[in-house]
């Protein structure tokens, strides 16, 4: 699907089940009432097919029906309901990698680690997973064989939507991913569900990591061969990164090593013809959807300034790092938000002096300490997502406000990585084939090479770090951290952590988010992580 038709539909669906009842009460999930249509209705066109599955793609972008006033969930401001956004902020400041200065509601909660079940950034982004999951779920009931077959369609048209069935599989799945991977257990509803108001049984973490599993493990021959679907749309490539995402932390998730189940998918990634960018910045840019950074993103959520205008996504990446003495010109935007920084603890991966293209901190009237969190020049800032082009353009909406750069959820220098972690950690792979992924990317940054990689602790903590530099801000340091123990407890220290100016060990339960209160105050068959 092209850029322009995946950004949002301005259609309502009577398709909303109480899957994960977090929806009740201060957030509800509500379909736009003033314009509903049956779902027989509407799956009556032909062209609805492809109409919906946009719909759920445009669901990790968008906030709601329409640019603004019309919000999927309620009860929150609508960009902090925004799919990336809210993964984004869980995944990311409670990490070394950011802190945010601004005093809404417990967002200080985060990177501190001191949240709670009432914590409204955490309600959320749950209440958002069970939104995205409920119109999967009801795309998968209105295209069955019996369905598509009482409908009359072509056989050329069933076909193709034995395709977005799968690929709205992928979808379930990834959500089911983060799900699994934030908040450990939950509710498993799929298409064979009731589709009526009813109570979902409990599911384990390890119930849901074998239902994403068999599910990848179905879906993957159904979709389209690497690089052969329409843009943005999920290929089998995609499956095989999450899927990989999955073995790599089937430790942490079911206590069981699978590194060795996930070599081979990597392997099958790093040989498709997805290839790297020649330029680390440009990734990251208006126009990262044409410039060739389009050829190293192996998934990717869209944005565009005149059609996901949420102040989530890559709007809220390119608005709330600048401030100070920043430029937001420089930005493509008509103004900073000054929010988010980074820690010393990051900008102490890189050399005082670094030539390396993602250490390219903003420094200018910023202190490297953070004395006072609420300060934005306590702290580094980064320029890393920035909506103007390879040629210093704006992007297209041109009053500044939303952004065209496109936020990658999997991309081929993830995959490089993955492969050594796979090596020095879990002892599958070829040692020198690892060094030359790494020195890949250290060469395209214009950092200096690593003579050796060592299969050991001291190689395990080079890929941690190299993780942290090449994907910092893009949702991964979180389960990076817990997958290496070193997110909770004292093993690793970041100022701020655990409330305190140096950093302080947390505990160890924090490294699930726990049931948002009000989903278990709504169905009593969830069960709250331990701890909380």
């Amino acid at each position: 699907m092209k850029k322009t038709q995946i950004k949002i539909l301005s259609i309502s669906l009577l398709l909303l089940v109480m899957l994960f009842p977090s929806c009740t009460d201060e957030l509800t999930q509500s379909p736009d009432n003033d314009d509903v249509v049956s779902g027989e209705e509407f799956f009556s066109k032909p062209e609805s097919y492809k109409q919906y599955l946009a719909k759920l793609y445009a669901g990790f972008a968008t906030s709601g029906q329409t640019a603004a006033g019309s919000p999927d969930i309620s009860g929150i401001d609508e960009g902090e309901s925004q799919y990336i956004r809210g993964f984004w902020l869980l995944q990311e400041l409670t990490t070394d990698e950011a802190v945010i200065g601004w005093n809404d509601g417990t967002i200080k909660d985060l990177h501190s680690q001191t949240w709670t079940s009432l914590d409204r950034f955490i309600t959320a982004t749950f209440a958002r997973f069970s939104f995205q999951i409920v119109n999967c779920n009801e795309f998968l009931r209105q295209t069955t064989d019996e369905k598509l077959a009482s409908r009359g369609l072509d056989a050329g048209l069933i076909a193709e939507i034995k395709t977005y069935r799968a690929e709205a599989r992928f979808l379930r799945a990834l959500t089911y991913w983060h799900l699994i991977d934030m908040f450990g257990g939950g509710s498993l509803v799929t298409e064979n569900s009731p589709s009526t108001f009813f109570y979902p049984e409990y599911a384990t973490r390890a119930e849901l990591y074998k239902f994403v599993d068999e599910e990848l493990t179905a879906i993957t021959p159904e979709l389209k061969a690497p690089k052969t679907n329409e843009a943005y749309r999920a290929d089998q490539a995609a499956a095989w990164m999450l899927h990989a995402k999955l073995y790599m932390n089937a430790k942490v998730y079911i206590g069981t090593d699978n590194y060795a189940g996930a070599l081979p998918l990597i392997t099958k990634v790093i040989g498709t013809s997805y290839s790297l960018h020649t330029n680390y910045n440009q990734l990251f840019l208006a126009d990262n959807d044409r410039n060739g950074a389009q050829n190293e993103f192996i998934f990717a959520i869209a944005f565009d300034g005149l059609r996901t205008q949420t102040y989530g996504g890559t709007t809220f990446l390119t608005h709330a790092p600048v401030g100070g003495t920043m430029k937001a010109s420089e930005f493509g935007i008509n103004g900073g938000w000054a929010g988010i920084r980074t820690t010393s603890a990051f900008v102490d991966k890189f050399s005082a002096n670094t030539t390396d293209a993602r250490g390219q901190f903003y420094t200018d009237g910023q202190m490297k300490e953070i004395v006072d969190i609420s300060s934005f020049t306590d702290g580094y800032a980064i320029q890393k997502f920035r909506n103007v082009t390879v040629n210093g353009v704006q992007g297209s909406d041109k009053s500044g406000d939303f952004s065209d750069s496109d936020f990658p959820i999997f991309r081929l220098a993830d995959a490089y990585l993955m492969y050594a972690e796979c090596v020095v950690v879990g002892k599958v792979g070829d040692l020198g084939t690892a060094r030359g992924y790494v020195n890949a990317l250290r060469t395209r940054a214009n950092a200096s090479t690593i003579a050796s990689l060592t299969a050991d602790a001291t190689g395990a903590n080079l890929v941690l770090d190299e993780r942290a530099k090449e994907l910092h801000w893009e949702g991964h340091r979180r389960t990076d951290l817990i997958r290496f123990g070193k997110f909770s407890g004292g093993s690793y220290i970041w100022p701020w952590k655990g409330n305190v100016a140096g950093g302080a060990p947390t505990q160890a339960f924090r490294n699930l988010f726990p049931i948002p209160a009000t989903a278990l105050s709504s169905n009593s068959k969830l069960q709250q992580n331990p701890g909380y």
